[in-house]
Formats: structure tokens, sequence, C-alpha cells
């Protein structure tokens, strides 16, 4: 099969897809025989991160393995769903204003812009799905502002605030992981993958100062510490587990 790709339990991570659910993106199975597979079909990318998939009896077959389910599932497309995860950290730092240190391993601590998801109650990274026709840098940038800001209920002035505080920070980052994820709701003929992308706040002077509040499907939200003691969202844990050993932070 090639490269062997770490099977990550994502449950429902991105929601129900439904940005992506428009008849560009999934036709129904009769119509298929004008889908170009494998590359930007239109404004729609059916690109894989694994790479070329096969395509069987008119249908794209998952490369990971056969799952016991056909067709598009639950799923805004046929074949590859992409999704965005941004990672947004900062350094915590102590009441004389220094970084903290953990007391156990004496590495610095590391803290990420974490949300309480609105369906299952638990902490986890804002993401979303990638719109059908936008860069998946857009994506990143719009789920932050959109989940721990509420820009979607700002005024035009606190938008463009939000957007430029957002612009300077998403402006550079550091990819964490791209490829496949297991999903509950994957067939054989559809699935999920993703890209999360590691944004730094190095000198605590953009993010770091904003006022977080919750929005879109987000219940609360919070700067939260790394560490291995995190309960997370499905495979969230193993996103940060890199960005702590990436950085040389506290595990």
């Amino acid at each position: 099969m090639g490269r062997r790709f770490p099977r990550l339990q994502t449950r429902g991570v991105h929601g129900s897809g439904s940005r992506q659910g428009t008849s560009m993106g999934r036709p129904p199975a009769d119509k298929l025989q004008s889908v170009k597979w494998n590359q930007e079909d239109g404004k729609v990318n059916r690109v894989s991160f694994t790479g070329p998939y096969q395509i069987v009896n008119g249908l794209p077959r998952n490369p990971i393995g056969r799952t016991g389910l056909t067709g598009r599932g639950l799923l805004g497309k046929w074949g590859p769903n992409h999704a965005a995860d941004p990672i947004v950290t900062r350094w915590k730092i102590s009441s004389s204003g220094q970084v903290e240190k953990h007391p156990t391993s004496g590495d610095p601590v590391l803290q990420f812009v974490a949300i309480k998801r609105g369906d299952t109650g638990e902490w986890a990274i804002p993401g979303g799905m990638v719109d059908v026709g936008e860069n998946v840098s857009l994506t990143l940038k719009r789920e932050f502002g959109e989940e721990t800001m509420n820009s979607l209920l700002a005024s035009p002035e606190e938008k463009k605030e939000i957007e430029n505080n957002l612009a300077k920070l998403f402006s550079h980052g550091e990819e964490v992981y791209k490829g496949y994820v297991d999903d509950p709701r994957n067939t054989d003929n559809a699935w999920m993958e993703t890209v999360a992308v590691n944004f730094h706040d190095e000198d605590g002077n953009s993010v770091a100062r904003f006022n977080l509040q919750a929005g879109d499907d987000a219940n609360a939200v919070k700067w939260m510490d790394i560490g291995s003691e995190l309960r997370l969202f499905a495979s969230h844990k193993h996103f940060l587990k890199k960005v702590a050993s990436n950085r040389k932070a506290h595990w």
C-alpha cells in the first residue's frame, strides 16, 4: 500500500460537513461519471493527502481500507473531505512575568486555545471543514475566529480588529499533521482528511492578549496548559504532543 498513515480517532471532530454539502461537492451516484477524481475538479479539491486513490466501478475507494459502509454516508463529498485544525499557542507566564517552568520536568509550559464542544461537551482544538473553493490557510483563520472570538456576531468594527490581529498571527505557522484521519463517518467511498497547523504567539503580544469569546458551535473557550494529563476530544492530544515536542515544551 505504500506509506502508512496513523489511524487517528476523530469522532465527528469536524462537524456535520454541511459547509461542503453542496451539489458542487456531492453529486448523486448516477452523476459521477463527469467527476474529475484525484485532481482539482472546478472549485472542488478531490486530491487526497495520501496520494492517488483508486476508482472502482466509478466510485472513489478509501485509500486506507474497507469500512463496511458504501456510498457517501454523512460526509459532504465523495472521496476526500478536507478539514483544518488551527493550534494556537503561547507560553504560560508566571506572576513575576517570566515563562513558567513545570515543577517536575523543568520545561517551559505551553498553553493552547481550547474550545468546549457544543455537541459532546469535550475540550478540543477549534477546527472545521474547508469550504468549497477555499484555501486551507483561510479555513484555519476563519474557524479560529468563529469559534474562539465569536466573529460571526461581532460588529463591523470588532470584526475588522479581529481580522487584523488574526492576519498577523496566521501569517506564519508550522504544520503538525497532514493526512487521513479515522472518523466514524468514513465509508468505502468518502473519508476525512485534515491539516493541523501550529500558530505560536512567541512574544505574547498577539492572540495571547485577545478577549476570547466562544462562538459558532463552541460552548466555552479558554487557554489550557499542554501536558500528558490532558483529556481531549478525539485525536487532538496526539497533535498537541507533537507541538510540545517541536517547541521543546513540557509534556
